[in-house]
Formats: C-alpha cells, structure tokens, sequence
C-alpha cells in the first residue's frame, strides 16, 4: 500500500490498444517525456490510460447531471493507477475551426479586450456606455447588420459571370450556371421570355444583360422545349434564377463542395462597405481607446498591440487593472514565439503547433499547481529556435508545482527531460512494452531501444550527394499575407526543403505553386487533413484496398454458390451489413441523465456484418477478420494476390504496417492521414514528371520512421520528379539538394528569402536563424559519415 503522498504515479496492467499489461512507475513533478515509433503505444500509454484515468475520476466526483454536459473519455483498460493527480491535456486537436474562432478568442484576449472598451474607452459625448457584448461580431447586438459580423460581403460582376462575351447565350456565354439539364432549362426559360439566346453577349442591350444576370425576380414561364427526333417533349412550366441568384444560392446552401468551388470562382470577395471589415456596428466603431477602435487595436500583432497598451495615457483605475491583466496574457503567448500574430487573426490560418502553444500560454495563466499536464508533441510545426522558448515554458509549469508529461519525438526535448519513458521495440502488436523508464542518460544502455540510436548519435548517415537541377520553376512574385513581393527559385529533379521559423511565411510560399506554373506536367500536394470525417471511412475504403478485398470474397466457391456480388461485403449499403448498427459496429445506448454512450453491436459485436455475410470465409477467416488484420499481417495473408500486395508494400513503406485494414479514419493523426495519402500516390502507376508538395511531413514521426519516409520521397526524386517539403526536421534538411529560408522572424519580422542554396551554403549564411541548427546537424552527419 503506497502512502497518500506516493511520489510517484504507478501504473499497473496497462492493456489500452496494444499496451502488454504495461507496469511504469513515474515520477510526479519533472518533465517525463514518453516516446518511441509511431504506432508503438506511447500515446496509448499517456493518454489512453494516464490521461483517461485522471478524466473518469474526476467524472465518479462530478454530480450526474452535470456528467452529461461534459465529453468523457470511456474507462481505460488498466489493472490499477495510483499516485494520479487531477490531469488536464492539451492535445493536437484536427478538427477545423471555424473563421469565427480568432487567436483572441482561443486566448481570451478578445474578452479583456472587450472589457476594456466597455469600462475605460472614450465615448463620443451623449453615446450611453455599451455592453461588452457590444463589440463582439459573434453576438447579435455587436455584430455589423450588413455582413453578420463576418467582415467581407460576396459579389459578382458581369465580367465574372460572362468570360467571353463573344458566345451566345445558347453557346454557353453564362459561364457560372450549371451544366447538363439544369443549365439548358433556364436557355429555354430565357428563350420563352422573349430574350435572343443565339446573337453574341456583348450585342444584347445592357437593361437586358443586367436583368438576365442579377434580377432577383423569379418568373415562371410555359417552355415548349425544342422537339428532336424519336422523342416526344411536352410543355412544362420553368421558373427563371438569375446567374447571381444561381451562385450565391450555391455558394450558400450547397452540401456539394465540388459545386461550392465551382461557384466561388464567380465571386469577388470585398470588405463589407458597411462596416469596412470591422465586422461591427458603428456605436462600438465609436468608441476608441488610446486613439484607436477595438478592430485597429485587434489587428495589430501582439508584441505592438502590447506597446499600444503600455503607452496608454489613460491613468483610471479601471483602465490600469484591465491593461496590467491583458499584458499579462500577451506576454506569456509572445514568449512562447507567437508575438507576431494579432488577436483578429482567424484560427483556421494557424497551424496545429501554433494552435497548441496558443492554448498552452491560456493554461500558464490558469496558476494551477499540483496536476498533471499531458501533451502531445508541443513542438509539432515549431522551428529549433521557437523549440528552446517551449522548454522554457515547460519548466515554467513544472516550477509552478505540476507534473508535466510529453508525447514527444524531438531529440532535444528528449534530451531536457528528467524522466524518459520509451515504448516499443516497434509498432502495432511489436511494440505495446515499456523498454525503458528513467533518467535520460540511462537509456543508452537499452539494446532494443531505436530511440536511443538516434539519442546518442549512434545512426550513421551517409552525406547524400547533391543532385544538379534539371531546370528551374519560378514562383512569384507572391505578395500575400506576410511576403511583399517575393520571388523563389526551386530546382526541377531535387529534394527542396523550405525552412524559417514558425509564421515566416514558408506555407504561404509553398501554396504559390500550381499546376499553372511553367515547369511543372503533374502537382500532387500531400496534407495532413483527415482522410475521412465519419468511422465509416478507412484505411482500406481509402486506398482502394477494399474493393480488392470485397472481389478476392465474392470469387470464393461459397459466394458464388449463394449468389452474393461483390456489394455484399460492403458495410455501407443494406445486403451484408447488420443492420441493427446500420454496419457501424456499435450502437448509442441512452442512460438516464447520464451522456449517450457507445456499446459495441449487441447482434454484430462489432463485426458490422450479419452471421450469413460472415459465413463466408477466404483461408479461413471471414471478411471482418480480415479487417481487423493490421497491414503488415494482410502482406503476409495476401501474398499471392498481387493488387492487393502492391496497395500493402506501400503502406508499409512509408511505416504504417501497423495499422489496421479496418482502422476509421477519425482514429488517425495527421501525420498517418498524410502518409497514408503518400502511399496512395506511390502505388499508381507514374507517367512523367510529377512535382510533390509536403507540409511537415515528418510531424508526429520518430526520427526512426523519418528515416524510412524520407527514403521513400528520395526514390521519387531518383525517379525523375520533384519533392518540394516544408520542414523543421534538421536531419531531413541536412540531407536536401538545396535550401530555400524563409525570415528573419515571424509576421511582420519575416516574410523575405534570407538565404537560399545548398545545405552547406545555407548552413553559413548571415542573419538566418536556421543556419546554426543546421550546421550542427550537417556537422553530426558530417562526423558520422
């Protein structure tokens, strides 16, 4: 029995995902860092179980009503955890935001911001004092009327809508209405109105062009469609939209994004002339502080808006609580590196590790002491100088008198921590054991470990040959949210790596290059946005693997002899599924003033077919068994069949032998999505010169698992294409063709080329933060080699 104040938090009989009946003891108030390859557990470990844990007692203590208003995570598989203060996690999340959430909003800025026009701004003599609320586009008495608070309006012009007013309107002049049916009824509406469908656009008299464009009225006319031979047309009543109606009612309403794309093209998006991009209403707009509205002041980037605030002359009391309260908040999110960004920026331009830090500076400010905060990879997406600011922070609340627990593959977080826990040997059912949990240094000694050839420098790299350009593609000059007027040289045939601290401006370079650009037959960008929104897509849907899978069942002897097609062995459609779970797998169970909770299928028990569809069986195992195989074991299951082999061989490539054929897209990172992607590309058959685009391909990988990808991209250069990646990872740098820097800072601070050309070259060039990391890696490569 451990004493209330046990030091340390013990786990005992860990089996969540492919956990062994993991014991680990660690100890409470360090910085543990939990690593290991992707796939092999430690998420699993410090999530999945610590995390969970912590979260499903805090719920035993919360009355039941108040559980249902709250998101749990289910009982971790785990034997016994002792010595478990409360957690809080701050996880990667992937799910996008919406432009109405804000850095200000993410960081509560916006409300002290608010609160400060409300109690201390300068009103125009007579005005009655506003609500907080009031200067806040998202509520109804703040935002502007004209634009909902949303800042821009949507318009079209004749110019968009007609591209080549030489055509007819029977001849498609109209380039914004649909196609097909749809697009032929209203050229007949028209025609029944009496307007000239076949003379030029441009010779059609203005008052006509105009009403035919942007009326609003919708009449309804007979049209006696034009007969054609062997088929008989009859009269029908069709009701006229005018091309803007058509697109904004696309734009709006359609589910379709395919339609909502098309129809976007047809619109210029303008600030609003009501508000001028304020987004709000003009009373608010009235009232100033320091010399300036709420929207100038939330536009400014933090590190100014802080100066802004300092230099106040205005010396109330109130207005001196609620400034020292704001620069409080600004200062702990420019110390983590994001000074450049403004309270107004919309969090769906931020990248996940910016997100992350945004919320971990809110967390500094909360003065918790005495938990457990579990993080995962804080220094995804950051650059190696913004990486020291985030261990500053990170002892910031370990000092503060809390437990700080990392999921971490960066090399030099691993090498600040106090505690190291590596999982492993390898991924999926090859890993799932601790194999190491102490001091940093004692890891050395661990003869399985592959963190510690990576750790202790024991990976030997060969120095890669520079390859010579094949050519050169221009790109720019891109002036656009921090680059003025910048112009990129990349070379054709080569591995690019784009670097430069975080918002210096390398995404938006890279976003630059289109298929339009001279140089470049066939572009294939590869993101890390999920693979699929709903557990019904997966690995196996998404690749094509499954209807491979689905064929290779409807040729055994037992389909064929009860008639069953390759659609029965879809859970998607009624047939094969169960259709207790509609072939979900699980079913939503309802309890009494508690939240609705997921059970598997009481019919299917999760297998997602019914018993006939699960009859038939390939060498013994039937269609849900082989989707519960993990990628690696299919490779073996399936060797003979080579479609399927092929699919297989490249997900094991690019180091996912782990996952499981069935595994829902909603389970996976983003960098699995991403790589997942990669290995649908590698699997087609390649004609030509391809150019492939990477954001951060290696975020969320082991430097083991970088090894294999960048392998991988490597082959695709020697294959004659392009690889052009934005990137942190200074071993993956080190071993690029050439170097593209993007800075000096972030924001206003960034946004030029400090330096371009060979690793080598950029490793010693003046005034680039990221030449001094590089050297040190090109060194360590260079001592290796």
């Amino acid at each position: 029995m451990h004493s209330p104040h046990d030091p340390f938090v013990r786990v005992r009989g860990a089996r969540e995902h492919n956990l062994q009946g993991v014991d680990v003891d660690i100890p409470r108030d360090v910085l543990a860092v939990f690593t290991g390859v992707s796939g092999s557990g430690k998420s699993s470990l410090a999530f999945g179980t610590i995390y969970a844990e912590a979260q499903r007692r805090y719920f035993e203590s919360v009355a039941p009503y108040a559980r249902r208003l709250i998101h749990q995570v289910g009982a971790p598989k785990v034997g016994e955890i002792t010595g478990l203060p409360p957690a809080v996690s701050l996880q990667q999340r992937r799910s996008a935001p919406t432009s109405r959430s804000s850095v200000g909003t993410v960081t509560t800025l916006s409300n002290s911001l608010r609160m400060l026009f409300s109690r201390a701004g300068s009103y125009p003599a007579g005005a009655e004092r506003l609500d907080s609320d009031a200067f806040s586009s998202n509520t109804a008495v703040g935002a502007c009327p004209e634009c909902h608070g949303l800042g821009r309006v949507h318009r079209t012009t004749e110019e968009l809508l007609v591209p080549d007013p030489s055509l007819s309107i029977r001849d498609g002049a109209i380039a914004a209405w649909p196609g097909a049916w749809q697009g032929k009824n209203l050229r007949d509406v028209l025609d029944a109105l009496g307007y000239d469908v076949d003379r030029p656009w441009r010779e059609l008299a203005q008052r006509d062009r105009d009403w035919i464009l942007f009326t609003d009225e919708q009449p309804v006319v007979t049209v006696h469609p034009v007969r054609e031979a062997g088929r008989i047309h009859r009269p029908y009543q069709g009701t006229y939209m005018s091309a803007r109606r058509y697109v904004l009612k696309t734009f709006a309403d359609s589910k379709s994004q395919t339609l909502r794309a098309k129809a976007e093209r047809f619109l210029a998006s303008e600030p609003c002339p009501a508000c001028g991009g304020s987004r709000l209403r003009p009373e608010a707009m009235a009232v100033t502080f320091a010399g300036r509205t709420i929207a100038e002041l939330a536009s400014l980037p933090l590190s100014d808006l802080a100066d802004a605030l300092a230099s106040a002359a205005d010396t109330s009391e109130t207005a001196r609580v609620l400034t020292e309260d704001l620069l409080a908040r600004i200062a702990t999110v420019t110390e983590l590196g994001l000074g450049y960004l403004s309270p107004d920026r919309a969090t769906p331009t931020l990248s996940a590790g910016e997100l992350q830090r945004l919320r971990l500076a809110t967390q500094l400010r909360s003065g918790l002491f005495g938990v457990v905060y579990v993080l995962d990879e804080p220094s995804a997406g950051l650059h190696p100088a913004d990486t020291e600011a985030l261990l500053t922070v990170l002892d910031r609340l370990k000092a503060s008198g809390n437990s700080v627990f990392v999921v971490e593959h960066h090399l030099d977080v691993m090498r600040h921590a106090d505690w190291l826990v590596d999982v492993g040997p390898q991924a999926g059912e090859h890993g799932g054991r601790v194999l190491h949990s102490g001091p940093v240094a004692e890891v050395e000694g661990v003869r399985d470990s592959e963190t510690a050839r990576f750790l202790f420098g024991r990976n030997a790299s060969p120095v890669r040959e520079v390859r010579a350009p094949k050519g050169w593609l221009k790109v720019g000059p891109v002036t656009r949210h921090n680059l003025r007027a910048v112009t990129a040289e990349i070379p054709l045939g080569a591995f690019t790596a784009v670097t430069g601290v975080s918002g210096s401006g390398k995404s938006t370079l890279v976003g630059e290059i289109t298929e339009e650009l001279a140089g470049v037959d066939r572009l294939v960008c590869v993101d890390q946005k999920p693979i699929g929104r709903t557990p019904r897509s997966n690995l196996a849907t998404y690749t094509g693997l499954f209807d491979v899978v689905r064929k290779v069942f409807a040729a055994t002897d037992t389909a064929k002899e009860r008639g069953y097609g390759v659609g029965r062995f879809s859970f998607n459609v009624s047939g094969g599924r169960c259709e207790t779970c509609q072939g979900e797998g699980f079913v939503s169970v309802e309890l009494l003033f508690l939240p609705s909770t997921y059970a598997p299928c009481p019919d299917c028990a999760g297998a997602r077919y019914n018993p006939e569809t699960l009859e038939v069986t390939y060498r013994g195992r039937n269609i849900a068994e082989v989707l519960d195989l993990t990628v690696e074991a299919a490779a073996e299951f399936f060797a003979d069949t080579p479609p399927v082999v092929r699919s297989l061989r490249t997900l094991l490539d690019v180091g996912l032998g782990y996952l499981r054929l069935g595994q829902p897209a909603t389970e996976l990172s983003g960098g699995e999505a991403q790589r997942i992607k990669l290995a649908s590309e590698l699997q087609r058959v390649r004609r030509g010169h391809t150019l492939y685009l990477l954001d951060e391909p290696t975020t969320g990988l082991h430097p083991s698992d970088v090894e294999v990808l960048t392998g991988r991209l490597h082959e695709l250069v020697d294959g004659g294409n392009s690889v052009v990646v934005v990137e942190h990872d200074m071993a993956v740098v080190a071993g690029a063709d050439w170097v593209v820097d993007l800075g000096p800072g972030g924001g206003d601070r960034g946004g030029q080329i400090v330096a371009a050309g060979t690793p080598a070259d950029v490793a010693h060039a003046e005034g680039s933060r990221t030449a001094p990391y590089l050297a040190r890696a090109r060194g360590e490569a260079d001592s290796r080699g």
